[in-house]
């Protein structure tokens, strides 16, 4: 019995052995891991305004088999070049799909030097390339699809379309707003005047430093629809240097210049707040309307702070004011900052056949300037050369 215990152990040992042997021989075999987009793409991709909130195209694309259980993170790049050396992300998952609007696709058009205007030589049409990367864990090599080129076609402008925007203006309140202040009963409204470009002429406030910051609003009277600074800094705008984070509770916009007017732009497009002179908007004889005068407390009789109102819409000139009818409570428009002989008074309009708001009146002094004899406050003023009105709200 012992002997056949024996050569038992010994069959085992054997056969255990050469079960080592073989299993030093195995060869684990990986699956295909290269990643490829599974998506049908288009021929061409023709980009409007008035589809940027749409789906331009949805990527997809297969997981790579590394023959063992693995976690991927994949990333979306596009290249304006071509050649990825100007590689930038467009999205991470961990999933299999990354959908990008034709808004987005927009701004890369945009990048691209693409224009959809027929007068310029910048092309209408184009390509960007978009390529996925894939990686193993969180520091794996990573291996890249081959690139995909979306071809981009922006319509021609025939100068028939009207502006498209996501919203119909933008707001802004605070103490940097003049006319303003933090208050919702005359806000400043930025019009969508372009496609994807807000903006409007504004008088802005620094007194030294202090009382110069605000903020914009998507809905008015509504204080969580507001955008700070960082919300336009983080999502890559390029602003002002006028501009710069008031490091105030809530973040706002901190005007730096000069008080004055100015012509403030937010192209959302670009990705720029901008600043300039103040300027036409719509088509008028001229592009602004001055005003001075003792009923303008804001100006007086000096050149040094005229009110202005800028061409807002075709053969309009508007904008807010602060009106007295304390004292002589007279003022009188021009056409020509500092030039007294420009001047347009009351009769000049009232001969003209205007309509001409109650709470004014022929001062009948030397100049027959105009006389406010309302309430003192803020106004919304309005010269309309169309219709021949000049009212007050």
């Amino acid at each position: 019995m012992k002997k056949l215990k024996i050569l038992g152990l010994t069959i085992l040992m054997a056969v255990g052995f050469n079960a080592c042997e073989q299993n030093d021989d195995v060869v684990f075999v990986a699956g295909d891991t290269t990643i490829s987009f599974t998506n049908t793409f288009l021929s061409e991709y023709v980009l409007t305004f008035a589809a940027a909130g749409n789906i331009g195209e949805r990527f997809t694309w297969n997981t790579p088999d590394a023959g063992v259980p693995t976690n991927y993170t994949f990333t979306l790049e596009k290249s304006i070049a071509g050649d990825f050396t100007d590689a930038e992300a467009v999205g991470a998952t961990s999933a299999n799909e990354i959908a990008i609007t034709i808004g987005d696709m927009l701004g890369y058009a945009n990048e691209a030097g693409l224009d959809n205007d027929p007068e310029t030589p910048a092309p209408n049409t184009g390509q960007v390339s978009f390529r996925v990367r894939s990686v193993i864990g969180a520091g794996g090599d990573p291996t890249y699809s081959a690139a995909q080129a979306l071809t981009m076609v922006l319509p021609e402008d025939t100068g028939n379309e009207t502006a498209i925007c996501d919203l119909d203006a933008l707001y802004a309140v605070g103490a940097g707003i003049a006319f303003a202040g933090w208050d919702w009963a005359t806000p400043e409204a930025f019009a969508c005047t372009g496609n994807g470009v807000y903006s409007g002429n504004v008088k802005l406030q620094n007194n030294g430093g202090a009382d110069n910051n605000f903020r914009f609003f998507t809905v008015p009277t509504d204080w969580g629809s507001g955008q700070n600074y960082p919300f336009f800094a983080d999502a890559g705008y390029t602003i002002d240097a006028q501009f710069e984070d008031a490091m105030d509770g809530d973040n706002n916009f901190a005007f730096t210049g000069t008080s004055g007017y100015y012509y403030l732009v937010i192209d959302t497009v670009n990705k720029v707040i901008s600043l300039d002179a103040p300027t036409a908007i719509g088509t008028c004889e001229i592009d602004i309307l001055y005003a001075v005068g003792a009923g303008l407390p804001d100006a007086g009789w000096d050149w040094a702070t005229p009110v202005l109102f800028a061409c807002n819409e075709n053969g309009i000139f508007s904008g807010y004011v602060n009106l007295t009818s304390t004292g002589d409570a007279n003022f009188r428009f021009f056409t020509v900052a500092t030039d007294w002989g420009s001047g347009r008074n009351f009769p000049w309009y009232a001969d003209a056949g205007y309509t001409i708001d109650a709470n004014f009146e022929d001062a009948m002094d030397g100049d027959n300037n105009f006389k406010f004899i309302g309430t003192d406050g803020t106004y919304w003023l309005t010269i309309d050369e169309v219709n021949k009105v000049i009212s007050l709200q």
